[in-house]
């Protein structure tokens, strides 16, 4: 039972992007509380891939990744949770495919970017050889343990003196107030990290940015290889998804011809893309549905279209599936974060597309010295 109920800064939401805010307020030597309606951590947080994928940003998404990278090496050797600088490979099965990598690698410089040709990417890979016509390497990408992270993080703040309160519901606020289903805190500052559900506590400033659920089909699976997936792998699919990759003359001749070829996976607006796991697994995804409300059903088209596609990809016959399960996070089609001061001292911090756990460290780092050092730092807007 907490008896506090003054800090310095709340934190309404114990996401990662939540976590990452009472991670750089404790640094500071900030009182901090966390606040989350239920009892563990349990949202997008632990639904992930586990990858930071870096590299592939651009604008802020891109300098809050490379900000947060060491910070996330730092945290999983004092939270304990597997980490590794394993970096990404993306395959091209096609020249147009070969051609956006190659303008990629121009732009961002061997040290963040390798282009590789069909050798050394089926080197590297145990991928079936039809049709790949070479591939990337990006060695600054990190991949975590995406189960254990952000509960490692969370316990590890906890016993460092960041006070959690779970299963207490925020029901609204005011200036210095987290008004709570177990009372109010008080606190100057104030983070709501609560991604989606943003919409339940400002639902006007959700709708005025669009914000929407995605969910995704996503599973975990045991495959036969001749050698281990080495590293996050990234496909054509991938060259559509992130903004890392838009703007690229080729990345046209890609998207028209995936759309020709594949109709109905444009249709399931599908990312097919592989994490290897330290037990040997690899998790598999994904698809993206948008909605106000996410349907509590799920077809199993997503689910065939992936075991296809890595049956292709890989050469093999058979997919071992060990978990199936629906992955859901914000999503909004202007911007990659909505960021507002609703009300005085109030920041809504949101990450709008899949990139929560690769920019969560340096946007709460922005954010935090935002709303502390207001002077120094760009403001917000309380109507932005």
């Amino acid at each position: 039972m907490h008896t506090q109920r003054n800090y310095d800064v709340v934190i309404v939401g114990s996401g990662i992007v939540g976590l990452a805010h009472a991670y750089h307020a404790h640094r500071r030597g900030l009182t901090v509380a966390v606040v989350d309606h239920a009892d563990a951590i349990v949202g997008a947080s632990v639904q992930n891939f586990g990858h930071a994928c870096i590299t592939a940003q651009s604008g802020e998404a891109l300098e809050y990744a490379r900000a947060g990278r060491t910070h996330w090496l730092d945290l999983a050797t004092s939270s304990g949770f597997w980490a590794r600088e394993s970096g990404t490979h993306c395959v091209a099965r096609h020249d147009d495919e070969l051609e956006v990598l190659a303008q990629f690698a121009a732009v961002r410089g061997p040290e963040e970017a390798q282009l590789l040709d069909r050798d050394q990417i089926l080197g590297r890979l145990p991928i079936a050889a039809d049709g790949v016509t070479g591939g990337l390497y990006m060695p600054l990408d990190l991949q975590v343990d995406p189960r254990r992270a952000a509960p490692a993080i969370a316990a590890w703040l906890e016993s460092s003196g960041v006070d959690f309160h779970w299963r207490t519901a925020a029901t609204s606020f005011d200036p210095g107030v987290v008004h709570t289903s177990r009372g109010d805190l008080h606190a100057d500052t104030i983070f709501v990290t609560v991604n989606y559900d943003i919409d339940r506590l400002f639902p006007e400033y959700a709708e005025r940015g669009g914000l929407l659920r995605c969910r995704l089909h996503m599973m975990r699976a045991r495959v036969e290889l001749p050698t281990p997936l080495p590293t996050p792998l990234f496909t054509g699919w991938s060259l559509l998804r992130y903004s890392g990759f838009e703007g690229l003359p080729a990345v046209v001749d890609v998207a028209g011809r995936l759309g020709a070829e594949f109709p109905e996976y444009l249709a399931l607006d599908l990312h097919q893309m592989y994490t290897p796991q330290p037990d040997g697994s690899i998790l598999i995804g994904d698809t993206h549905i948008r909605e106000i409300s996410s349907s509590p059903f799920q077809s199993e088209a997503g689910f065939d279209a992936l075991i296809t596609e890595t049956k292709a990809m890989f050469g093999i016959d058979r997919v071992e599936v060990t978990e199936r399960w629906q992955g859901v996070y914000s999503s909004a089609p202007e911007s990659e974060f909505l960021l507002v001061e609703p009300i005085p001292g109030v920041h809504v911090v949101t990450v709008t597309t899949g990139i929560g756990m690769t920019t969560s460290m340096g946007l709460a780092q922005s954010s935090l010295a935002r709303a502390l050092e207001p002077l120094a730092t760009t403001p917000i807007g309380i109507d932005a």
